[in-house]
């Protein structure tokens, strides 16, 4: 065995053309969004191969918002969005603050993503939207998760926090769906340090984005001639009897801009996004390539033919057979150097927030049994093959001294 390397989960990168940007947007004291925030939309709705991209400050917000245009077509308070149960708590969370009712559906363990043959059951005439996850960077069924909604009329909104650089039969995730929620926070692979963004093809949803994400007013274009260079703008005393209407609130909203520093950070890293992305999928799949020589004691994802997975992180699964528990491994890997994540929980049952909801432990058995066994650990562009041996080895060395 090698001598101990550290292994961290995440990282940042902030490029040099970052800094530059920071420093002219600190020299021109307008920090707030404005110029350098739409030029991050433009350039990221242009990665993914959308019409729009709106801008926020959170991957949650970016999910509760594009959730919350579902209201502007009919749909109420307590009406109901169908997730899996096995997400990062904000999942959840950003279906309650949108101001609905989460509906659980059990995932597949192999591919940790929910499980569309469970869909139709879940449906009910107060069924609005059906939001899957792209958990770890693997797509989610999207043909067939797309059939069910079409044939109900439902709505379909991509969780594609995780899943920078998945592909689906070739097309981006956040470009298979309705709406598309990304987060941006340090650990992706397009970060702005926090923050989110929403990405659609429809001018419409845009439109309303802009205005969700500042308190709902009527003043909602999509470059502010206001932020960006502090001119005359004709539209704004056309309220009625003139009145400004940046201070007109056609809709509840909610007070989530991404500011003009978080989104320098993100322009930087969209120039260095395909170097970022080949390195980390260099080192997801090495180590997936290898992983079958720890089967049957602990298992991981696949990547399919008609997918590219997303390289976010290496999800590690302890298995039936196993004579460990996960937080020997976890302890193990640690002491190792290597960084680990719990591989989240079964919302419904794993995670006391949801409890007034009703559901009963052994509702969810599959994302129950990756909520108790479940870890993952980093791929990020500041590892190398160097590091991803290290991984295997260790793993390695730990099954040689706890399977028996």
């Amino acid at each position: 065995m090698r001598n101990k390397m550290i292994v961290p989960f995440g990282t940042i990168s902030i490029p040099e053309h970052s800094k530059k940007l920071i420093w002219e947007i600190l020299e021109s004291t307008r920090i707030s969004s404005g110029k350098y925030v739409r030029r991050f939309e433009e350039k990221f709705a242009e990665l993914i191969g959308v019409k729009e991209a709106v801008a926020v400050s959170s991957g949650t917000d970016a999910g509760i918002l594009a959730l919350a245009v579902l209201h502007e077509y009919g749909a109420k308070q307590g009406d109901e969005v169908i997730v899996p149960a096995l997400s990062f708590v904000a999942t959840g969370n950003a279906v309650v603050h949108a101001g609905f009712r989460p509906v659980f559906v059990d995932i597949e363990r192999d591919t940790l993503n929910i499980d569309v043959s469970k869909i139709e059951a879940a449906i009910t005439e107060r069924t609005r939207a059906i939001m899957p996850v792209h958990l770890m960077g693997k797509p989610a069924d999207m043909d067939g998760i797309n059939v069910i909604a079409r044939q109900y009329g439902l709505y379909v909104v991509e969780d594609a926090a995780e899943a920078h650089g998945a592909l689906y039969k070739g097309k981006p995730a956040g470009s298979l769906a309705d709406l598309g929620a990304f987060s941006l926070y340090l650990a992706h692979i397009i970060t702005t340090g926090e923050g989110g963004i929403i990405t659609t093809d429809s001018e419409e949803h845009a439109e309303i984005l802009r205005s969700l994400r500042s308190h709902g007013r009527a003043c909602k274009c999509k470059e502010c001639t206001l932020n960006t260079a502090s001119k005359y703008c004709p539209k704004r005393f056309q309220g009625d009897n003139g009145e400004d209407i940046r201070f007109v609130f056609e809709r509840i909203g909610y007070s989530s801009k991404m500011n003009e520093l978080e989104a320098a950070i993100g322009l930087g890293n969209i120039e260095h996004y395909k170097d970022i992305l080949t390195k980390r999928r260099q080192n997801l799949l090495y180590v997936l390539k290898r992983f079958d020589r720890f089967s049957p004691y602990l298992t991981t994802i696949k990547e399919e033919l008609n997918e590219q997975i997303g390289p976010h992180a290496i999800p590690i699964i302890v298995q039936d057979g196993a004579s460990f528990t996960r937080a020997e491994l976890t302890n193990y890997l640690e002491k190792k150097g290597i960084e680990t994540r719990t591989l989240f929980a079964s919302m419904p049952t794993q995670c006391p927030g949801f409890a007034y909801l009703g559901y009963k432990e052994g509702q969810f058995p599959n994302a129950e049994y990756i909520g108790k066994r479940g870890i993952h650990i980093g791929v990020h562009q500041d590892l190398g093959l160097e590091e991803m041996d290290y991984v295997l080895e260790t793993l390695f060395e730990f099954l040689e001294i706890y399977q028996k």
